[in-house]
């Protein structure tokens, strides 16, 4: 007969609750079982455990076969680990006494952490049921900060730019007043320009016409 440590179903719908149980592999999965070993709850944060440790341990001694889920509980409460340093014993790798003493450190350390994450889990919910608890929250105002504009520093820097303005403006009207006078002296002296010629030919007339009274 093939014997097998695996899981029984108990619970009601959608809330699973399990017998770990030692049962003939041919029986049904919630049908006839021949030991108890523990119960296994997944439903809470971690999941708990009952197990008796020696007991399972046995019957892995005597040949049993666990399913996956059974051999990852009995590896989580230490069983796995314990057939481990049995192994080591008989070969003399180590003593009993040794073998023992590492047993209970691990487990001691391995139940720390459980009732760490234990509480941890429980903290959140009470955070949860007091976040849900379905009082209205105060509402929390923040103050109103109220900058000032930097006006000065922008007038500052206009300041000389309004300054360079008028002293473009300034020297522009100047430029203006010079231009006529330059043109004025230029239109006045023009006519005198003009005249030399004609005073030059005058004269020429006037010597080709004495010139021609004397040969006559």
């Amino acid at each position: 007969m093939a014997v097998k440590l695996r899981l029984q179903r108990r619970g009601r719908a959608k809330a699973p609750f399990y017998h770990i149980v030692v049962a003939d592999s041919r029986s049904p999965r919630d049908g006839r079982f021949i030991e108890k070993l523990g119960t296994y709850n997944p439903l809470t944060v971690p999941a708990t455990i009952d197990l008796n440790r020696d007991l399972a341990y046995d019957w892995l001694q005597k040949g049993a076969q666990p399913t996956d889920t059974v051999r990852a509980i009995l590896r989580f409460k230490g069983v796995l680990y314990q057939k481990h340093l049995a192994d080591g014993v008989k070969k003399g790798a180590l003593t009993a006494e040794q073998a023992e003493a590492k047993l209970n450190a691990w487990i001691e350390q391995k139940e720390a952490r459980i009732s760490v994450r234990r509480e941890e889990s429980a903290e959140k919910h009470r955070q949860h049921i007091a976040a849900v608890d379905g009082k209205p929250k105060a509402k929390v105002v923040k103050p109103v900060v109220v900058e000032e504009p930097a006006a000065p520093e922008v007038e500052e820097s206009a300041a000389p730019v309004v300054e360079e303005v008028v002293v473009a403006e300034a020297v522009v009207a100047e430029v203006e007043d010079a231009a006529p006078a330059v043109v004025v002296e230029e239109t006045e002296s023009a006519p005198a320009e003009d005249a030399a010629p004609v005073v030059e030919a005058d004269s020429n007339e006037e010597a080709a016409a004495t010139e021609e009274n004397t040969e006559a």
